[in-house]
């Protein structure tokens, strides 16, 4: 049972890094310097980008790194542990530096969304917790950011709250689904945390509570004239549910001069019903009504519904983005890229497997985005190693890392470096942006995207390049480990 009042994030770890972090206390590499690239290897849902998200909870969990007197005591018991290393423990903090892209940056297969530059003990004791922050917020803002995109214009609102695997799941499932674009959500205490619009209205039991579908309706928009919201597929959408929302909304918001007001669906056949619901609003004189569904929607039924016409103003949108229930693993990886020797000069390390997508990129590197200057779209991300800078104001031949005969010539264009710094000596030297500004930022940055990367089905690729000298490091390595 947890006792504490408060859980020590710290130990949020795998047992695996610290029985690696005494190993490196006994070696003698407790103080080597070691870089870690954190990336993804495949796009969720066979997409074509995903959005990065979680930094602002990796910032968090950094600023409060420490082993407390009773976790010292719980390693102590495990009877593994030496009183050397366990006092090391005692103090320990963060001292190195983090890079990384961004809050709703778009985000591509293989490239570094964060770098960890810091001594073996404190890089290896911060693998799980970044990784699941990142795993998990990346995931919901991706699909979060699809279903919206879907949703052509339309509101979005995350419902999930009720369906998400736990209490974090749900808060900061409600936070990354707002990066990815949707307006709001059902979950009260994220907007208390985050400012993440919470709304609602009514469920079917408030319906039910009374003797008629009628009075139900009628309570309601007297206690909530400016914000009357009516489910009304309890009993019979078009007979009873439709035609009573109108009568109370005559009878209740127009004798007030309010003509804001909507109707919910929660079950049916979404199509002939928000097309049949429509036309009896309009023919009321209630054009102005909004349309509002939910009940087990994702991207691909709200794409379908809306070629097929559905009238929809407003869609609410539960277990199937807050779980991503579709692909529910992002699949984010901690890698060791390089090693510093004690004169500074930086080693590159690669990860080869039979594996070929499990391969590696070594050393410690640099991430551009080329735009071009006269569309303003994104048209590659370029790796390059870390002492060399990309010169925008000459043309650049790039090439495809696994297909080297695929070549492409970059002109007129702007190279923008993708990762910042966040931490330096471990001290926070990023300030942290406001989440309208994030979801923003995500939007815009999605907007910069061609639409042919982004559609849902058969995406085209997009480049993550190597620099000629990256490229060539790495098939030095892996011809020379392959002997």
């Amino acid at each position: 049972m947890i006792v504490n009042d408060k859980l020590n994030l710290t130990m949020l770890c795998d047992f695996y890094e610290l029985t690696m972090s005494q190993g490196y206390f006994a070696n003698g590499y407790k103080d080597r310097i070691t870089y870690f690239d954190v990336f993804f290897r495949q796009c969720p849902d066979g997409g074509g980008f995903a959005i990065a998200a979680g930094l602002e909870q990796i910032v968090q969990y950094i600023q409060d790194l420490h082993f407390a007197p009773e976790d010292i005591e719980y390693l102590r018991k495990r009877g593994i542990f030496s009183e050397e290393f366990l006092n090391y423990l005692a103090n320990f903090k963060f001292t190195g530096d983090i890079w990384a892209v961004p809050e709703g940056t778009p985000i591509f297969p293989k490239e570094p969304i964060m770098t960890i530059r810091a001594p073996a003990i404190e890089a290896q004791l911060i693998e799980t917790y970044i990784l699941l922050c990142i795993n998990h917020q990346s995931l919901i803002a991706t699909k979060a950011n699809r279903v919206v995109r879907a949703a052509q214009g339309r509101t979005v609102l995350e419902f999930g709250s009720r369906r998400a695997q736990g209490a974090d799941a749900a808060i900061l499932g409600a936070r990354a689904a707002y990066i990815g674009g949707c307006n709001g959500t059902a979950c009260t205490i994220s907007d208390q945390l985050f400012g993440v619009y919470a709304g609602g209205t009514m469920a079917h039991a408030w319906v039910q509570m009374f003797d008629t579908e009628y009075e139900a309706f009628k309570a309601y928009a007297q206690m909530y004239p400016t914000n009357c919201t009516l489910l009304v597929d309890t009993y019979n959408t078009l007979k009873s549910g439709v035609p009573n929302a109108i009568k109370v909304f005559n009878e209740v918001l127009k004798p007030m001069g309010i003509t804001k007001c909507g109707i919910r669906l929660d079950s049916g056949d979404m199509t002939y019903l928000t097309q049949k619901a429509r036309q009896m609003l309009d023919e009321a004189g209630w054009t102005g009504c909004q349309i509002s569904v939910s009940n087990s929607l994702d991207e691909y039924v709200i794409q379908d519904i809306l070629r097929q016409g559905a009238k929809i103003d407003m869609f609410g949108v539960g277990e199937r983005l807050i779980t991503a229930r579709s692909e529910p693993v992002f699949g984010g990886v901690y890698k060791l890229v390089a090693v510093e020797q004690p004169d500074g000069t930086v080693i590159p390390k690669i990860k080869i497997s039979e594996n070929v997508g499990k391969i590696t990129n070594p050393h410690y590197k640099r991430l551009y985005r080329f735009y071009g200057k006269d569309t303003n779209k994104a048209i590659a991300d370029y790796m390059t190693v870390y002492d060399e800078v990309v010169d925008d104001t000459q043309n650049i031949e790039i090439f495809d890392p696994e297909a080297t005969w695929k070549t492409k010539t970059v002109y007129n264009f702007e190279a923008r470096e993708l990762q910042v710094p966040i931490f330096k000596n471990g001290k926070l030297v990023y300030e942290l942006p406001a989440l309208k500004d994030i979801r923003a930022h995500c939007l815009a940055e999605v907007d910069r995207l061609w639409d042919e990367i982004k559609r849902f089905e058969n995406p085209q690729t997009y480049y993550v390049d190597l620099s000629q000298k990256l490229w060539d490091i790495k098939y030095g390595l892996l011809k020379a480990n392959s002997k």
